[in-house]
C-alpha cells in the first residue's frame, strides 16, 4: 500500500506533496511501530504522540501524520484533526471493509455487549456467517481475540484490521459494540454502518461529555451515520432500533431520519414483551409485532434482559435480511451468558455469589432490582466507583444501594491517583443521605479482596452477594499501575477460605499491604 493512495477516497481536504512511501502498517503507540509503518501522532489527555515522532523513526516509521504545524521528519504529513483522519487511513489501508459486510451498530449505556452476543447469536442461529467485535472480544469464526483490559470500542486502526480479517474470512455480517468514547474519537467513523441499535442513554460519562445532552449526542452519532453509508452490494437496511421505555426515546424518534423501528416492555412499541416471566434461573415472555408472535426464553435474568433480547430480536428480523423470528428466539436463548454479567460463582455455598459489571447508577439499579426478585433472602451489594471520572455518579450509586440492598459494601474500583479514602467518603455520603447507617446497613472496606470476604461473611441461607463494577475486567488501577485483578477469581478465592476448602489464591492489590500515601507515589 502506498501512503498517496490512502488519500483516494479521504473526506477531509488532502495535504499537497504526499511522499511516494510504501506502507505495511499503521501503529499509534511508538512502541508498535515497525519498520515500513505509519505512525499516527495524536494529542490525549495525559500524553503528546508528537513527542515520541524521534522514537517512532528509530523504530522504522516509513512516515509520520500529526497535526498542522507540528515539527516532524522528512516524510511527515500535517492534518487539521489527525484523531477523525486515522479511521479513514485505516479503513483505506485495509480496502475499506466494511463497505464488503453488513455493519450492525449497538450502543447505549448498559446492555451494550450482552445485547451484541445476543444479536450475535441470532444471526449465527439462522446460519449468516457472522463476526462481533465487542468491549470484550472481536469473534471471528473460531477465533477469539481479546480486546483489551478495560472496557471501550478498540482504537480506529484495530476495528478496521478485524473488519478485514472477517472480509478474508469470507464473513458477511458483523456486530460491532459502539461506545460513547469511540464515537467522540472517532474510532468507528469508516464502519459505514447499516443497522443501529440502542439499549439505553443513561447517566455516565459526564466527566468526558460533560453534559447529558452532550453524551447522548455521541451515542446519536451512530444513527446519523446510517444516512451516509454507501449503497453496497448486499444492499442498506439503514435500520434504526430505539427504546420505546428509555428516556432517550422522544430525542431519537425525533432525530433519526432513516426508517426506524422501536422496542419495548409496554404499549406503543413496535415489538413488545408480553406474559414476561421471571426466575433464578432465567426469564421467558412472548414478542409481539404487527407482523409475528413468538415465545421467547434466555438463561439471562431480569427485566433488563427482557429489554436486550427485544432489542436483538428486533435488528435480527427486520434489519438483517429477514431472519425468521423463531430462529431469532432460538439464537437469544442459546446464549448461555456473558463473562462477567450476574455470572453466578458456586462452591457449594447456600447463598448465592454473583458477579456483575454494574457501573452505572441505571445498572446498579436494575441489577438489584433483578437480584431482589431472585432471591426470598437479602440482598448484600459490593462495589465502587472509579477515580478521575464522573464523580456524580459515586453519589448517586451508594443511594440506591442504600435505597434497594440490605447491606453495601463500600470498596475500591480503580481509584486511580485519586485518594481511594475520599471516593468512599462521598460515596458515604450518598448512603446516609437515603437512610443508610455506617457499620449497620453499610460498610467501607476499602480493599476490594476483603470486601468481598467481608460480604461473604455477612451473607446467610438464601442470600444474594453481588461484587458489581468489574465483571470481566482483569485489571484495577492503583496510581498508574495496572494490576492484574479479576472479580470471578476473587469471590471463589473468598468462597473458598470461607468454606475451608483448596481454591484460588486471592489476586494481589496494593491495598492489601500498603497504605494509601504509598501506592499513591507509585
Amino acid at each position: 500500500m502506498q501512503l498517496k493512495d490512502l488519500f483516494i477516497d479521504f473526506p477531509f481536504p488532502v495535504p499537497q506533496n504526499i511522499p511516494n512511501v510504501e506502507l505495511k502498517g499503521i501503529a499509534i503507540d511508538s512502541r508498535a511501530v515497525k519498520p515500513g509503518y505509519l505512525f499516527v501522532a495524536m494529542r490525549g489527555g495525559s500524553t503528546d504522540g508528537h513527542n515520541y515522532i524521534p522514537k517512532a523513526i528509530e523504530n522504522g516509521a516509513a512516515a509520520v501524520i500529526g497535526e498542522v504545524g507540528r515539527a516532524g521528519s522528512p516524510t511527515y504529513i500535517g492534518l487539521e484533526n489527525p484523531r477523525q483522519a486515522l479511521t479513514w487511513l485505516a479503513a483505506a489501508f485495509y480496502g475499506f471493509p466494511a463497505r464488503k459486510l453488513t455493519v450492525i451498530g449497538v450502543t447505549g449505556t448498559d446492555g451494550k455487549t450482552t445485547t451484541s452476543n445476543l444479536l450475535y447469536k441470532a444471526l449465527v442461529s439462522a446460519g449468516i456467517r457472522a463476526g462481533m467485535i465487542s468491549t470484550v472480544n472481536a469473534v471471528i469464526g473460531d477465533e477469539v481475540l481479546d480486546t483489551g483490559f478495560h472496557v471501550t470500542t478498540p482504537d480506529a486502526h484495530d476495528v478496521q484490521a478485524y473488519l478485514a480479517r472477517m472480509v478474508d474470512a469470507g464473513l458477511t455480517h458483523v456486530v460491532l459494540e459502539t461506545t460513547s468514547h469511540g464515537w467522540s474519537q472517532h474510532r468507528v467513523d469508516a464502519c459505514e454502518f447499516d443497522v443501529a441499535v440502542v439499549t439505553n442513554i443513561t447517566h455516565e460519562h459526564m466527566d468526558e461529555h460533560g453534559s447529558y445532552e452532550n453524551y447522548r449526542a455521541a451515542k446519536a452519532r451512530l444513527f446519523s451515520s446510517l444516512e451516509v453509508t454507501r449503497p453496497k452490494p448486499m444492499g442498506n437496511p439503514r435500520l434504526a432500533v430505539i427504546n420505546r421505555d428509555d428516556q432517550s426515546f422522544d430525542f431519537l424518534n425525533d432525530f433519526v431520519k432513516t426508517p426506524k423501528l422501536s422496542y419495548g416492555l409496554g404499549g406503543g412499541a413496535d415489538v413488545r414483551a408480553m406474559d414476561a416471566k421471571y426466575s433464578s434461573s432465567g426469564i421467558e415472555f412472548t414478542a409481539v409485532s404487527k407482523d409475528f408472535r413468538v415465545n421467547t426464553s434466555s438463561n439471562l435474568v431480569g427485566e433488563y434482559n427482557v429489554s436486550n433480547c427485544l432489542a436483538a430480536l428486533t435488528a435480527a428480523v427486520y434489519g438483517c435480511l429477514g431472519i425468521d423470528p423463531d430462529t431469532a428466539a432460538r439464537g437469544i436463548a442459546s446464549l448461555d451468558g456473558i463473562p462477567g454479567r450476574m455470572q453466578p460463582i458456586d462452591l457449594g455455598q447456600n447463598f448465592t455469589a454473583i458477579v456483575d459489571f454494574a457501573h452505572t447508577p441505571n445498572a446498579l439499579k436494575v441489577t438489584l432490582e433483578a437480584a431482589r426478585k431472585m432471591t426470598k433472602g437479602r440482598v448484600i451489594s459490593i462495589f465502587g466507583s472509579a477515580g478521575l471520572r464522573d464523580k456524580e455518579k459515586r453519589r448517586m450509586m451508594a443511594e440506591i444501594s442504600a435505597e434497594l440492598a440490605d447491606f453495601s459494601v463500600l470498596t475500591a474500583e480503580d481509584p486511580r491517583t485519586e485518594s481511594l479514602n475520599g471516593i468512599l467518603e462521598e460515596m458515604a455520603a450518598g448512603a446516609r443521605s437515603k437512610g443508610g447507617v455506617e457499620g449497620e446497613t453499610f460498610w467501607r472496606v476499602p480493599d476490594r479482596g476483603e470486601a468481598i470476604r467481608f460480604a461473604i461473611r455477612l451473607a446467610k441461607e438464601g442470600d444474594i452477594v453481588l461484587s458489581c463494577g468489574k465483571g470481566h475486567e482483569q485489571s484495577m488501577c492503583f496510581g498508574k499501575t495496572e494490576y492484574l485483578w479479576d472479580d470471578r477469581t476473587a469471590m471463589r478465592a473468598a468462597l473458598a477460605e470461607f468454606l475451608g476448602i483448596e481454591g484460588e489464591k486471592m489476586p494481589y492489590l496494593p491495598s492489601q499491604d500498603k497504605s494509601e500515601e504509598e501506592w499513591l507515589k507509585g
